[in-house]
């Protein structure tokens, strides 16, 4: 929506990026600085589609005729994006209608909650001709490895039901406190999402909460710490986390699960961050049907801690 015009009434054509997209999010995307509740404001009233009222769960179709009232944009949002750095991340993977990236540790895929920007907005910086580009998953902002971006609106929709459907295979591997025995086992527990009285997103084990499904599968093992792969069955928040914290093997650098005496221990041992990185992930692709398995090579931190445990359990 370049050109939106603050003061006067703009008409928008709806093209391939916006198809399919429900007008709530696509009012949000494109009228940033704008706040939610006003956004809802307009479209009870003045937004129209091909003339007529819609609510807020319409899906737009290509080639909708969208009025979109005079709207004031905040003037401090404004300043803020010019400062978005434009980064391309490393590509593991692209086409016409996926980006892959390698995602560092310490980078949020996308801005909120206290940060002004994420991947999601780097890469829109970088690619200013790019009509469409939207995040396809999430990874926690000290996650590291294989993100999903799509670069159609098909594509995007094609992907989340792939997930929704359980017919992709995401794995992490992950370093834990402890020795694990078991060679693979399921964990199902359900999660409970809560606020700390900081304000801080928190998820915990508990019954009522989200089912979840994760299975793990014993890859190495030193006297003090185990390497794990992670396979997920469901996808939600903080899953590998809670489920190894709460049973008794919290992951090495964990800053909000783990184990904080151990974690100062392990920054003087060289570990600076936690160790839990998305290093593979399998599916059909959306548009061909092509079967696909991307790998993303474990971050030079993490293969160097793993080479120091062994040197020091040889010497």
């Amino acid at each position: 929506m370049n050109g939106l015009s603050k003061e006067s009434v703009t008409f928008l054509e709806v093209d391939e990026g916006g198809a399919d997209q429900r007008i709530d999010n696509f009012l949000f995307r494109h009228l940033k600085g704008v706040p939610k509740s006003h956004i809802y404001r307009i479209l009870r009233g003045e937004v129209r589609v091909n003339k007529k009222r819609v609510d807020q769960t319409y899906r737009l179709k290509l080639g909708d005729l969208l009025r979109i009232p005079p709207i004031r944009v905040a003037e401090k949002h404004e300043v803020e994006t010019a400062y978005i750095p434009a980064v391309e991340f490393p590509i593991i993977y692209e086409d016409d209608a996926l980006v892959v990236i390698n995602k560092p540790a310490g980078v949020a895929v996308h801005g909120g909650s206290g940060v002004s920007f994420g991947v999601i907005e780097q890469m829109r910086r970088a690619r200013p001709q790019a009509k469409f580009l939207e995040l396809v998953h999430r990874l926690d902002r000290e996650t590291s490895g294989v993100l999903l971006l799509a670069k159609k609106r098909s594509a995007l929709t094609a992907m989340h039901e792939i997930m929704r459907e359980g017919n992709s295979d995401k794995r992490y591997l992950t370093l834990v406190l402890g020795q694990w025995r078991n060679a693979r086992q399921h964990v199902k527990l359900p999660l409970h999402k809560f606020d700390t009285p900081q304000g801080e997103k928190r998820v915990m084990v508990r019954e009522g909460g989200q089912a979840a499904h994760t299975i793990f599968n014993l890859q190495k093992s030193w006297p003090e710490f185990t390497l794990l792969e992670a396979e997920l069955k469901t996808g939600r928040t903080h899953q590998i986390r809670v489920h190894l914290s709460h049973l008794g093997f919290p992951i090495a650098g964990d800053d909000k699960y783990g184990d904080f005496a151990r974690n100062k221990e392990l920054v003087k041992r060289g570990l600076k961050r936690m160790f839990l990185h998305a290093h593979s992930i399998a599916f059909n692709h959306p548009l061909t049907g092509e079967p696909m398995v991307l790998n993303a090579p474990l971050a030079s931190e993490l293969e160097n801690f793993l080479l120091k445990l062994g040197a020091e359990q040889e010497s």
